[in-house]
């Protein structure tokens, strides 16, 4: 059996990534991060055990000497979007930044031969750009979030070139799925659900955006632990531009044939107008998502009836 540490298992990414490695089977999944589970909690997400703590020197020597030096490693640990990093953005970076140091120094004295797999955010990318966006241009982050994402992939890169570290950075754009609990998808839900009125949504509606259901996410963050070479940055997206307005009609049309929402023209400070994936180099790799997102769309809906109405 593979050994394998998911950080961040608590969160919506990690958990989902469990799951779909366990049922590739051959696999001891062990989680960290915040927050408990219990047992029938464990084995639905596929892990055998989980710590409830900081990414650290001493819990990982905790998770090697009770179950083994971990083989594959997935850092899903970290600030999960640009609002709180805003708010607080020490916090941010000692999620983000610090927890990441600490896995790859742990790494390199004591399992330098493990691929280490980093979730980082197409928030590196900042706004300003038009059409699909490959991995090499000019990174621009605007928030605390998009430039703590950023020093955790140089971290990456420094330990690989620096010590031979395995690392693979894949830059997650839009995800979403069943579990996911904030964001556009969920607000939306959460609205449709309390009133019949039509919906108002901050924004023009023209904002484009790379949706990548939760399934194809997790997969191509597991592909990403397989690829050869010691640093590998890549995008995780479709490479498919769908607007807000797209999204949120169809949540409304799924919902109760509810009517087209309409937008107050007021956009967040530095948010992008457009943020799709150049999803060249991730085909090259074999890497290519097969949910198209009116389904992942109606797949959200029917869960969040079911988990959060009760209906």
């Amino acid at each position: 059996m593979k050994t394998v540490l998911i950080t961040g298992a608590h969160g919506f990414i990690g958990r989902h990534l469990s799951r779909h490695l366990s049922r590739q089977g051959e696999r001891s999944i062990i989680g960290l991060g915040h927050g408990a589970y219990s047992k029938n909690e464990l084995a639905s997400w596929g892990m055998i055990a989980s710590l409830n703590g900081d990414v650290s020197f001493s819990n990982l020597n905790r998770i090697a000497n009770e179950f083994g030096k971990p083989e594959e490693i997935y850092h899903l640990a970290g600030g999960s979007s640009v609002g709180p990093s805003l708010r607080i953005p020490e916090e941010d970076f000692k999620r983000t930044v610090a927890s990441t140091c600490e896995l790859l120094d742990w790494v390199r004295l004591n399992a330098t031969q493990t691929p280490v797999v980093i979730a980082s955010s197409a928030a590196i990318y900042g706004a300003g750009h038009s059409g699909p966006i490959v991995e090499g241009v000019t990174t621009a982050p605007f928030s605390p979030y998009g430039y703590h994402k950023r020093m955790a992939e140089l971290l990456c890169e420094s330990y690989s070139n620096n010590f031979g570290l395995k690392t693979s950075v894949v830059r997650l754009f839009s995800v979403y799925g069943p579990e996911l609990r904030k964001q556009l998808i969920w607000d939306t839900c959460h609205r449709l659900a309390e009133s019949d009125k039509p919906l108002e949504i901050n924004g023009t509606g023209r904002e484009k955006r790379d949706w990548l259901h939760i399934s194809d996410g997790v997969a191509i963050l597991a592909q990403a632990a397989t690829l050869n070479g010691l640093h590998t940055t890549v995008n995780g997206g479709t490479g498919k531009a769908t607007t807000v307005a797209e999204i949120v009609t169809e949540l409304g049309r799924l919902w109760d044939d509810r009517p087209k929402p309409t937008f107050t023209g007021i956009s967040r400070s530095g948010d992008p107008t457009e943020l799709i994936a150049d999803t060249t180099f991730a085909s090259q790799l074999g890497m290519k998502p097969l949910k198209e997102w009116k389904t992942g769309m109606a797949e959200y809906v029917e869960w969040f009836r079911k988990a959060v109405l009760g209906s």
